[in-house]
């Protein structure tokens, strides 16, 4: 495993190579997130992935930005692998990097050959999703230790695990890497009907869904496959939002199924301009 940086326009990314042998796959954490968060599942796919998981503008070890849209996230991706020499390579997105995932696929599909996209649909507002923001506003941002952080955060979330991906020591105290304000910001730029961008790519895709999410309903989930060609879905019946939590063999098992069909069809030769 390594961590590295790389300069984009005017602000630094951070990501983490997992390294090992296997097809390169771009990692896009959602919203709270780092690229750190895949690590389990990096370890379930030694052998069958390399996962490269960047830390998103905002998050992580990456720099603060004035904006946070749609397109910035897109462009950041693709100028990522720009620098990395990479492309076309799989792209699996969580959450909010599933909606970035998908719209980088339909704007430069020449840099993704397949989607993995995670527990994530094309419609994030209401009615479809009662909630789809997640007010974070007034949430803990320091405590005198990780600990007492964790504790804080489950007066609002029942586990906290995802956030204390972000949860680092400084001096006397701990905080999180991210901005509450700026979390605002990632999440109301998720909300819209996305359906357009979800159509607009051909390459292979998976669907993973957790049956227990807020914001992946099943209907959703089976028009995705239904309106859009070659695109398989799988559920995980004991998981939430978070499969790569909830289930991390059983994502592992359903991607590495993924990947050797994409591969024996020719899809690792062919990328997505080629179908």
């Amino acid at each position: 495993m390594q961590r590295s940086s790389v300069k984009i326009a005017h602000h630094t990314i951070a990501y983490t190579d997992f390294g090992g042998v296997g097809t390169p796959v771009l990692a896009l954490h959602g919203s709270f997130g780092r690229g750190s968060v895949f690590t389990t599942l990096a370890a379930h796919l030694d052998g069958h992935a390399r996962i490269i998981a960047p830390d998103q503008r905002g998050h992580g070890l990456s720099d603060h930005t004035p904006t946070y849209t749609r397109d910035d996230f897109v462009n950041d991706a693709a100028s990522l692998l720009s620098r990395l020499g990479a492309g076309p390579v799989v792209v699996l997105g969580h959450s909010s990097g599933g909606i970035t995932a998908y719209q980088l696929a339909a704007r430069h599909p020449d840099l993704v050959s397949a989607l993995i996209i995670e527990d994530v649909g094309p419609l994030m507002r209401t009615p479809e999703i009662p909630h789809p923001v997640l007010d974070v506003r007034d949430w803990p941002t320091t405590a005198p230790t990780r600990e007492a952080l964790a504790d804080a955060m489950t007066a609002h979330v029942p586990d906290s695990t995802y956030f204390m991906h972000s949860a680092v020591q400084e001096d006397d105290h701990w905080h999180l890497l991210f901005d509450w304000n700026d979390m605002m910001a990632v999440q109301e730029a998720c909300v819209g009907d996305w359906w357009p961008d979800w159509l607009a790519s051909t390459c292979p895709a998976l669907v993973l869904h957790g049956a227990h999410s807020p914001l992946l309903p099943p209907g959703l989930a089976e028009a995705m496959t239904v309106r859009r060609a070659d695109t398989r879905l799988v559920r995980f019946p004991d998981a939430g939002h978070w499969i790569h939590d909830d289930a991390p063999e059983a994502m592992a098992r359903a991607i590495k199924a993924f990947l050797v069909d994409w591969r024996q069809s020719g899809g690792a030769r062919r990328g997505s301009r080629g179908r």
